[in-house]
């Protein structure tokens, strides 16, 4: 199973607060396949945010098994599924985490210089994403002094910047208006065609989660698939 970039095997999630325990994922199990677009829709606190946290590992399973390209991520030590995240998977989350310190140009540069690009490369490929999401004219200005719009864009292009395998988005155009909802969309479908990148999406957007490969629902702790195309 070559072609499998993410899985999950009997994933479960609980959550102890003082004698009483709150199941949020039960034995929930899941494949996406290289190249593939999944978008995961599901009511308010039924665990969309919880799964995304578990599979990047951000947060451990009281159970289960996530697999990234085959190997298991409770095998890796924390360094390595820090290396792992800022050289194979991109994060868009709902609030934008932006370093405040840094302007625009820095934040989006910043993967690549951890990576130990030069400066120079770092600026010169941060600069053609933030053309790519509308945003070359606000280089230089830091992000309190941006629209929340604007802040969740630099985090998208920051997302990309790595070209990952996988990209993992938690509800990535919430805060932006058609128009740039349509930009941050095209760009996905873009970078999937032609970087063959495999994207993790929650959104409520139904007109997007239409066109994406896998469509799955969470519900009652369970992952479900609602729509699958070849």
């Amino acid at each position: 199973m070559n072609n499998i970039i993410l899985q999950c095997i009997d994933l479960t999630k609980s959550y102890k607060n003082n004698k009483k325990i709150t199941h949020v994922l039960k034995k929930t199990s899941f494949f996406l396949k290289k190249s593939d677009i999944a978008v995961i829709v599901g009511k308010s606190g039924s665990g969309k945010s919880t799964f995304l946290h578990l599979i990047s590992g951000l947060e451990k399973p009281t159970s289960g098994t996530i697999l990234f390209n085959g190997i298991s991520l409770s095998s890796m030590s924390s360094n390595q599924i820090a290396q792992l995240r800022n050289s194979n998977l991109g994060f868009v989350y709902q609030f934008h985490h932006l370093l405040l310190d840094f302007n625009v140009l820095e934040n989006v540069a910043m993967p690549l210089l951890i990576s130990n690009k030069t400066i120079k490369e770092a600026k010169e490929k941060a600069h053609e994403m933030l053309i790519k999401v509308n945003l070359e004219k606000k280089i230089k200005k830091y992000p309190s002094e941006l629209s929340g719009g604007e802040r969740q864009r630099v985090a998208i292009a920051r997302a990309f910047i790595n070209t990952p395998k996988l990209i993992i988005a938690d509800e990535p155009t919430g805060n932006l208006d058609f128009y740039n909802a349509k930009i941050i969309f095209d760009l996905i479908f873009e970078s999937n065609i032609n970087l063959k990148t495999s994207f993790l999406i929650v959104t409520h957007d139904l007109l997007f989660a239409r066109k994406a490969h896998v469509l799955l629902e969470i519900k009652h702790g369970q992952l479900n698939i609602k729509k699958y195309i070849q």
